[in-house]
């Protein structure tokens, strides 16, 4: 008897997922990425599952064209805004995604990247290659430090609370919140006034689309930091950028922008203020093998007709 076929969407998979779908499906890797759309709808049909990440759109066209076969969606990723959740319900696919794993790493670059923006860590390594650095005075190149602040989490969850946890080691002076879950002590109109720091570390939804807007950033302090490591989409980026400009604002650090790859003709990467990473909140070989093995995972539930070990209710 012939196993089912399963496509995987990216050439980089670790070897120990692809062994474990190996066992149990025809695996076919066939890179989005550098495929047409026609391309990628005629290999999606007839595949029981699609192995996918954050960069692979899956529309309704991609469900539907799979056909009747398609019983799942596994997603390397916290995130599902690039699945279409209504055609995933309307065509009874299941959805795996690899919620919590990657909390603790993210948490960790979302603290090391306040840190260089705060502080101006790349600035300061730009003057220190070009021959800026020379007999100054006290102030020169001098940042803002975290202790004493007041520092705002935008969407606590577990990302979130693993951010405040480790914030609690630098003696800040108090953490505000924004949460789904229990009952936020601030608005998020409070959060964004109030706050040194403010980290955006929200889901990205219809409700929380710019989240940071026109609005909200102009309600910051001049000399607020804000942190992004949930979806470039959250923050309304040319409002952004207009406040940059104008010093309305401190600084920002992002390792989430739109678009996904940045041109490098955007005004963020030639600004001094900015510092920026390519989206590599979850970039640790350790996390990167787990979350593959339990997108893996997932879809080999699907096929045992089992529960899922992280799934989207649809």
């Amino acid at each position: 008897m012939s196993k089912p076929q399963l496509l995987v969407a990216m050439s980089s998979v670790p070897d120990l997922a692809i062994d474990l779908l190996r066992e149990r499906f025809e695996v076919e890797v066939f890179d989005f990425k550098q495929a047409s759309k026609e391309e990628i709808l005629n290999k999606v049909h007839g595949k029981f599952g699609i192995f996918c990440s954050p960069w692979h759109e899956i529309d309704e066209e991609l469900i539907k064209n799979a056909g009747s076969s398609l019983k799942v969606i596994g997603t390397m990723s916290v995130g599902y805004d690039h699945v279409d959740l209504i055609a995933m319900k309307k065509y009874g696919v299941r959805l795996g995604h690899t919620s919590n794993i990657s909390s603790e790493v993210i948490a960790e670059t979302t603290i090391g990247l306040l840190i260089a923006t705060a502080r101006r860590f790349f600035e300061a390594n730009h003057a220190l290659i070009t021959g800026e650095w020379k007999d100054s005075d006290i102030f020169w190149m001098c940042g803002r430090s975290i202790r004493n602040s007041i520092v705002g989490i935008v969407g606590c969850g577990n990302i979130g609370i693993s951010i405040a946890k480790k914030l609690n080691s630098f003696n800040i002076s108090q953490l505000l919140y924004t949460s789904r879950g229990e009952k936020p002590e601030v608005t998020i109109d409070e959060l964004v006034e109030q706050s040194d720091f403010i980290i955006v570390s929200v889901a990205l939804n219809e409700d929380t689309k710019y989240i940071i807007n026109r609005k909200r950033i102009a309600k910051m302090k001049s000399h607020a930091v804000l942190v992004n490591i949930g979806r470039g989409e959250l923050i309304d980026q040319d409002a952004l950028i207009e406040a940059l400009r104008e010093n309305r604002i401190g600084g920002v650090g992002l390792d989430v922008m739109t678009p996904e790859p940045l041109p490098l003709d955007n005004p963020l990467i030639k600004m001094t203020n900015v510092v920026l990473l390519p989206h590599i909140g979850s970039s640790s070989i350790e996390t990167r093998t787990e979350m593959a093995v339990v997108t893996a995972k997932n879809i080999i539930a699907v096929l045992d007709n089992s529960a899922m070990t992280k799934e989207v209710q649809l």
